[in-house]
Protein backbone atom coordinates (compact mmCIF):
# COMPACT_ATOMS: atom_id res chain seq x y z
CA UNK A 1 0.00 0.00 0.00
CA UNK A 2 2.77 2.38 -0.94
CA UNK A 3 0.34 4.83 -2.48
CA UNK A 4 -1.56 5.06 0.81
CA UNK A 5 1.57 6.65 2.25
CA UNK A 6 1.27 9.28 -0.49
CA UNK A 7 -2.28 10.04 0.66
CA UNK A 8 -1.00 10.53 4.19
CA UNK A 9 1.85 12.69 2.87
CA UNK A 10 -0.56 14.78 0.80
CA UNK A 11 -2.84 15.15 3.81
CA UNK A 12 0.07 16.18 6.04
CA UNK A 13 1.36 18.64 3.43
CA UNK A 14 -2.10 20.20 3.01
CA UNK A 15 -2.58 20.53 6.77
CA UNK A 16 0.85 22.12 7.18
CA UNK A 17 0.35 24.45 4.20
CA UNK A 18 -3.05 25.62 5.41
CA UNK A 19 -1.69 25.96 8.97
CA UNK A 20 1.25 28.09 7.78
CA UNK A 21 -1.00 30.29 5.63
CA UNK A 22 -3.40 30.67 8.49
CA UNK A 23 -0.64 31.45 10.99
CA UNK A 24 0.72 34.23 8.77
CA UNK A 25 -2.83 35.46 8.27
CA UNK A 26 -3.52 35.60 12.01
CA UNK A 27 -0.23 37.39 12.60
CA UNK A 28 -1.10 40.10 10.06
CA UNK A 29 -4.65 40.53 11.38
CA UNK A 30 -3.47 40.84 14.99
CA UNK A 31 -0.73 43.29 13.93
CA UNK A 32 -3.29 45.48 12.16
CA UNK A 33 -5.20 45.88 15.41
CA UNK A 34 -2.19 45.73 17.77
CA UNK A 35 -3.51 42.66 19.59
CA UNK A 36 -1.58 39.68 21.05
CA UNK A 37 -1.32 36.74 18.64
CA UNK A 38 -2.14 34.25 21.39
CA UNK A 39 -5.76 35.44 21.39
CA UNK A 40 -6.15 34.52 17.72
CA UNK A 41 -4.41 31.14 18.14
CA UNK A 42 -6.56 30.24 21.12
CA UNK A 43 -9.72 31.36 19.35
CA UNK A 44 -8.86 29.31 16.22
CA UNK A 45 -8.26 26.15 18.27
CA UNK A 46 -11.59 26.62 20.06
CA UNK A 47 -13.36 27.15 16.71
CA UNK A 48 -11.90 23.95 15.23
CA UNK A 49 -12.84 21.94 18.33
CA UNK A 50 -16.38 23.29 18.27
CA UNK A 51 -16.81 22.38 14.57
CA UNK A 52 -15.32 18.93 15.18
CA UNK A 53 -17.61 18.22 18.14
CA UNK A 54 -20.78 19.92 16.93
CA UNK A 55 -20.43 19.07 13.21
CA UNK A 56 -21.83 15.50 13.45
CA UNK A 57 -24.85 16.73 15.38
CA UNK A 58 -25.52 19.39 12.74
CA UNK A 59 -25.34 16.71 10.02
CA UNK A 60 -27.87 14.56 11.89
CA UNK A 61 -30.26 17.47 12.34
CA UNK A 62 -29.93 18.94 8.84
CA UNK A 63 -30.34 15.65 6.95
CA UNK A 64 -33.20 14.33 9.08
CA UNK A 65 -31.66 10.86 9.11
CA UNK A 66 -33.15 7.96 11.03
CA UNK A 67 -31.05 5.18 12.52
CA UNK A 68 -32.02 1.68 11.45
CA UNK A 69 -33.34 -0.75 14.03
CA UNK A 70 -31.55 -4.07 14.21
CA UNK A 71 -33.03 -6.47 11.67
CA UNK A 72 -34.84 -3.71 9.76
CA UNK A 73 -32.74 -4.20 6.62
CA UNK A 74 -30.94 -7.57 6.99
CA UNK A 75 -29.18 -7.43 3.61
CA UNK A 76 -27.75 -3.94 4.18
CA UNK A 77 -26.67 -4.81 7.72
CA UNK A 78 -25.01 -8.05 6.60
CA UNK A 79 -23.23 -6.37 3.66
CA UNK A 80 -21.84 -3.54 5.79
CA UNK A 81 -20.74 -6.01 8.47
CA UNK A 82 -19.03 -8.25 5.91
CA UNK A 83 -17.11 -5.44 4.20
CA UNK A 84 -16.23 -3.77 7.52
CA UNK A 85 -14.76 -7.03 8.82
CA UNK A 86 -12.75 -7.42 5.62
CA UNK A 87 -11.54 -3.83 6.06
CA UNK A 88 -10.52 -4.42 9.66
CA UNK A 89 -12.63 -1.53 10.97
CA UNK A 90 -15.59 -1.31 13.37
CA UNK A 91 -18.94 -1.68 11.65
CA UNK A 92 -20.53 1.80 11.51
CA UNK A 93 -24.06 2.55 12.65
CA UNK A 94 -26.57 2.54 9.80
CA UNK A 95 -29.04 5.30 9.06
CA UNK A 96 -31.49 6.17 6.30
CA UNK A 97 -32.12 9.71 5.05
CA UNK A 98 -35.66 10.44 3.77
CA UNK A 99 -34.40 11.89 0.49
CA UNK A 100 -35.37 10.61 -3.00
CA UNK A 101 -31.97 11.42 -4.52
CA UNK A 102 -29.37 8.62 -4.75
CA UNK A 103 -26.58 9.44 -2.30
CA UNK A 104 -24.69 8.21 0.77
CA UNK A 105 -22.16 9.52 3.28
CA UNK A 106 -20.30 8.79 6.51
CA UNK A 107 -19.70 11.10 9.44
CA UNK A 108 -18.69 11.03 13.09
CA UNK A 109 -15.99 11.95 15.58
CA UNK A 110 -14.04 8.68 15.31
CA UNK A 111 -13.87 5.44 13.33
CA UNK A 112 -15.52 3.60 16.21
CA UNK A 113 -18.39 6.08 16.35
CA UNK A 114 -18.93 6.53 12.61
CA UNK A 115 -22.37 6.53 10.99
CA UNK A 116 -23.01 5.35 7.43
CA UNK A 117 -26.15 7.00 6.07
CA UNK A 118 -27.84 6.10 2.80
CA UNK A 119 -30.59 8.02 1.04
CA UNK A 120 -33.89 6.29 0.34
CA UNK A 121 -33.29 7.19 -3.31
CA UNK A 122 -30.07 5.16 -3.32
CA UNK A 123 -31.83 2.05 -2.01
CA UNK A 124 -34.62 2.50 -4.57
CA UNK A 125 -32.68 3.40 -7.74
CA UNK A 126 -29.58 1.18 -7.41
CA UNK A 127 -29.44 -2.61 -7.39
CA UNK A 128 -27.72 -4.55 -4.61
CA UNK A 129 -24.43 -4.92 -6.47
CA UNK A 130 -24.25 -1.16 -7.03
CA UNK A 131 -25.17 -0.41 -3.41
CA UNK A 132 -22.41 -2.78 -2.36
CA UNK A 133 -19.95 -0.70 -4.39
CA UNK A 134 -21.18 2.47 -2.67
CA UNK A 135 -20.81 0.85 0.75
CA UNK A 136 -17.24 -0.12 -0.14
CA UNK A 137 -16.52 3.51 -1.06
CA UNK A 138 -17.95 4.84 2.21
CA UNK A 139 -16.04 2.27 4.26
CA UNK A 140 -12.94 3.48 2.43
CA UNK A 141 -13.59 6.92 3.94
CA UNK A 142 -13.88 5.30 7.37
CA UNK A 143 -10.69 3.29 6.79
CA UNK A 144 -8.80 6.46 5.79
CA UNK A 145 -10.45 8.63 8.51
CA UNK A 146 -11.44 11.11 5.79
CA UNK A 147 -14.51 12.50 7.53
CA UNK A 148 -12.48 13.34 10.65
CA UNK A 149 -9.68 15.06 8.72
CA UNK A 150 -11.97 17.03 6.42
CA UNK A 151 -14.26 18.18 9.25
CA UNK A 152 -11.34 19.66 11.18
CA UNK A 153 -9.47 21.04 8.16
CA UNK A 154 -12.51 22.70 6.57
CA UNK A 155 -12.92 24.80 9.72
CA UNK A 156 -10.03 27.07 8.68
CA UNK A 157 -11.45 28.33 5.34
CA UNK A 158 -14.79 28.76 7.07
CA UNK A 159 -13.21 30.84 9.83
CA UNK A 160 -11.37 33.00 7.28
CA UNK A 161 -14.64 33.56 5.42
CA UNK A 162 -16.49 34.54 8.60
CA UNK A 163 -13.69 36.98 9.49
CA UNK A 164 -13.80 38.45 5.97
CA UNK A 165 -17.57 38.94 6.07
CA UNK A 166 -17.56 40.28 9.61
CA UNK A 167 -14.70 42.77 9.18
CA UNK A 168 -16.08 44.00 5.85
CA UNK A 169 -19.50 44.75 7.31
CA UNK A 170 -17.97 46.42 10.37
CA UNK A 171 -15.66 48.43 8.07
CA UNK A 172 -18.60 49.76 6.09
CA UNK A 173 -20.44 50.67 9.27
CA UNK A 174 -17.44 52.25 11.02
CA UNK A 175 -16.36 54.04 7.84
CA UNK A 176 -19.62 55.93 7.69
CA UNK A 177 -19.23 57.04 11.32
CA UNK A 178 -15.52 57.93 11.30
CA UNK A 179 -15.27 59.59 7.90
CA UNK A 180 -15.91 63.02 9.36
CA UNK A 181 -14.10 62.53 12.67
CA UNK A 182 -10.91 60.51 12.05
CA UNK A 183 -10.60 60.23 8.31
CA UNK A 184 -11.72 56.61 8.33
CA UNK A 185 -8.49 55.11 9.75
CA UNK A 186 -10.29 52.31 11.57
CA UNK A 187 -12.42 51.60 8.53
CA UNK A 188 -9.30 51.35 6.34
CA UNK A 189 -7.71 48.83 8.73
CA UNK A 190 -10.89 46.77 8.75
CA UNK A 191 -11.11 46.81 4.95
CA UNK A 192 -7.49 45.64 4.77
CA UNK A 193 -8.28 42.84 7.21
CA UNK A 194 -11.36 41.86 5.18
CA UNK A 195 -9.36 41.78 1.93
CA UNK A 196 -6.58 39.66 3.44
CA UNK A 197 -9.14 37.34 5.04
CA UNK A 198 -10.90 36.77 1.73
CA UNK A 199 -7.64 35.95 -0.06
CA UNK A 200 -6.75 33.48 2.71
CA UNK A 201 -10.24 31.98 2.41
CA UNK A 202 -9.81 31.35 -1.33
CA UNK A 203 -6.27 29.93 -1.05
CA UNK A 204 -7.05 27.67 1.92
CA UNK A 205 -10.31 26.52 0.29
CA UNK A 206 -8.44 25.50 -2.87
CA UNK A 207 -6.03 23.44 -0.75
CA UNK A 208 -8.85 21.73 1.14
CA UNK A 209 -10.84 21.03 -2.03
CA UNK A 210 -7.82 19.46 -3.71
CA UNK A 211 -7.36 17.11 -0.78
CA UNK A 212 -11.09 16.32 -0.79
CA UNK A 213 -10.99 15.31 -4.47
CA UNK A 214 -7.91 13.15 -3.89
CA UNK A 215 -9.57 11.35 -1.00
CA UNK A 216 -12.57 10.52 -3.22
CA UNK A 217 -10.24 8.74 -5.66
CA UNK A 218 -8.71 6.75 -2.80
CA UNK A 219 -12.16 5.76 -1.52
CA UNK A 220 -13.16 4.68 -5.06
CA UNK A 221 -10.02 2.54 -5.36
CA UNK A 222 -10.66 1.02 -1.95
CA UNK A 223 -14.20 0.08 -2.97
CA UNK A 224 -12.82 -1.73 -6.00
CA UNK A 225 -10.51 -3.71 -3.74
CA UNK A 226 -12.87 -4.54 -0.88
CA UNK A 227 -15.78 -5.56 -3.15
CA UNK A 228 -13.57 -7.20 -5.77
CA UNK A 229 -15.63 -5.60 -8.54
CA UNK A 230 -14.85 -2.04 -9.71
CA UNK A 231 -17.79 -2.13 -12.11
CA UNK A 232 -20.23 -2.18 -9.19
CA UNK A 233 -19.16 1.31 -8.17
CA UNK A 234 -18.71 2.45 -11.78
CA UNK A 235 -22.34 1.67 -12.56
CA UNK A 236 -23.43 3.23 -9.26
CA UNK A 237 -21.59 6.49 -9.96
CA UNK A 238 -23.28 6.80 -13.35
CA UNK A 239 -26.74 6.40 -11.81
CA UNK A 240 -25.89 8.68 -8.87
CA UNK A 241 -24.63 11.47 -11.14
CA UNK A 242 -27.68 11.25 -13.37
CA UNK A 243 -30.08 11.09 -10.43
CA UNK A 244 -28.45 14.03 -8.64
CA UNK A 245 -28.53 16.12 -11.82
CA UNK A 246 -32.35 15.90 -11.70
CA UNK A 247 -32.62 16.85 -8.03
CA UNK A 248 -34.99 19.84 -7.63
CA UNK A 249 -33.67 20.79 -4.19
CA UNK A 250 -30.52 22.90 -3.70
CA UNK A 251 -27.29 21.05 -2.72
CA UNK A 252 -26.88 20.27 0.98
CA UNK A 253 -24.37 22.38 2.90
CA UNK A 254 -22.38 19.28 3.88
CA UNK A 255 -22.19 17.90 0.34
CA UNK A 256 -18.43 17.32 0.68
CA UNK A 257 -19.34 14.29 2.81
CA UNK A 258 -21.50 12.67 0.10
CA UNK A 259 -20.38 10.16 -2.51
CA UNK A 260 -21.81 12.49 -5.18
CA UNK A 261 -22.07 16.28 -5.26
CA UNK A 262 -25.43 17.46 -6.68
CA UNK A 263 -23.93 20.78 -7.85
CA UNK A 264 -21.17 19.03 -9.81
CA UNK A 265 -23.62 16.46 -11.19
CA UNK A 266 -25.88 19.19 -12.53
CA UNK A 267 -22.90 20.93 -14.12
CA UNK A 268 -21.65 17.74 -15.77
CA UNK A 269 -25.03 16.71 -17.17
CA UNK A 270 -26.00 20.23 -18.24
CA UNK A 271 -23.08 20.46 -20.65
CA UNK A 272 -23.82 17.04 -22.14
CA UNK A 273 -27.53 17.79 -22.60
CA UNK A 274 -26.76 21.12 -24.29
CA UNK A 275 -24.60 19.27 -26.83
CA UNK A 276 -26.69 16.12 -27.03
CA UNK A 277 -26.93 16.16 -30.82
CA UNK A 278 -23.13 16.34 -31.06
CA UNK A 279 -22.66 13.30 -28.80
CA UNK A 280 -25.58 11.27 -30.23
CA UNK A 281 -23.42 9.50 -32.84
CA UNK A 282 -26.10 7.12 -34.14
CA UNK A 283 -28.74 9.91 -34.14
CA UNK A 284 -31.33 7.79 -32.38
CA UNK A 285 -32.19 10.54 -29.89
CA UNK A 286 -30.72 8.61 -26.94
CA UNK A 287 -27.20 8.62 -25.52
CA UNK A 288 -26.18 5.02 -24.95
CA UNK A 289 -23.39 3.98 -22.55
CA UNK A 290 -20.60 4.37 -25.13
CA UNK A 291 -21.85 7.76 -26.33
CA UNK A 292 -22.22 8.97 -22.75
CA UNK A 293 -18.68 7.81 -21.99
CA UNK A 294 -17.32 9.79 -24.96
CA UNK A 295 -19.38 12.84 -23.95
CA UNK A 296 -18.12 12.75 -20.35
CA UNK A 297 -14.53 12.38 -21.54
CA UNK A 298 -14.80 15.42 -23.81
CA UNK A 299 -16.60 17.49 -21.16
CA UNK A 300 -13.90 16.63 -18.62
CA UNK A 301 -11.26 18.13 -20.95
CA UNK A 302 -13.07 21.47 -21.14
CA UNK A 303 -10.98 24.35 -19.79
CA UNK A 304 -14.03 25.81 -18.05
CA UNK A 305 -14.76 22.46 -16.39
CA UNK A 306 -11.16 22.20 -15.21
CA UNK A 307 -11.33 25.67 -13.65
CA UNK A 308 -14.63 24.92 -11.92
CA UNK A 309 -13.31 21.58 -10.69
CA UNK A 310 -10.64 23.43 -8.69
CA UNK A 311 -13.42 24.55 -6.36
CA UNK A 312 -15.21 21.17 -6.38
CA UNK A 313 -15.25 18.69 -3.53
CA UNK A 314 -15.36 15.73 -5.94
CA UNK A 315 -13.48 14.78 -9.12
CA UNK A 316 -15.46 14.71 -12.41
CA UNK A 317 -17.44 11.48 -12.70
CA UNK A 318 -15.62 10.44 -15.87
CA UNK A 319 -12.23 10.57 -14.13
CA UNK A 320 -13.59 8.41 -11.35
CA UNK A 321 -14.97 5.90 -13.84
CA UNK A 322 -11.70 5.89 -15.77
CA UNK A 323 -9.78 5.02 -12.58
CA UNK A 324 -12.17 2.17 -11.82
CA UNK A 325 -11.84 0.79 -15.36
CA UNK A 326 -8.05 0.82 -15.11
CA UNK A 327 -8.30 -1.14 -11.86
CA UNK A 328 -10.82 -3.53 -13.46
CA UNK A 329 -8.43 -4.19 -16.36
CA UNK A 330 -5.61 -4.91 -13.94
CA UNK A 331 -7.83 -7.31 -11.98
CA UNK A 332 -8.76 -9.09 -15.20
CA UNK A 333 -5.08 -9.48 -16.09
CA UNK A 334 -4.40 -11.22 -12.79
CA UNK A 335 -1.75 -8.69 -11.75
CA UNK A 336 -3.83 -6.95 -9.11
CA UNK A 337 -2.95 -7.51 -5.44
CA UNK A 338 -3.63 -5.85 -2.09
CA UNK A 339 -0.34 -3.98 -2.43
CA UNK A 340 -1.62 -2.28 -5.59
CA UNK A 341 -4.95 -0.95 -4.31
CA UNK A 342 -3.96 2.68 -4.96
CA UNK A 343 -1.42 2.12 -7.75
CA UNK A 344 -3.62 3.69 -10.47
CA UNK A 345 -4.32 6.96 -8.63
Amino acid sequence: MARLAQLKLSMTFTVLLVAIIFSIFLGIIMALFSLPLIYAVFGTIIFILIQYLVGPEIVKWSTGLRYLRQGENPWLEATVKELAQKSGIPSPRLAVVPDPTPNAFVFGKSRGGATLAVHEGLLKELDQAEIRGVIGHELGHVKHRDFMVMTALSALPLLAYLIARGTFEVAIFSGARTRKKEGGGVGAALLAAASISYVVYIVSLLCVMRLSRLREHYADAYSAYVTGSPRELESALTKITYGLSLAPTPPHGARALFIGDPALAKQECRGIIQRKTEYDLDKDGVLDEKELEIAMEKEAKSTWIKINTSFATHPPTYKRILLLREIDNEMASGKFSSSRIYAKI
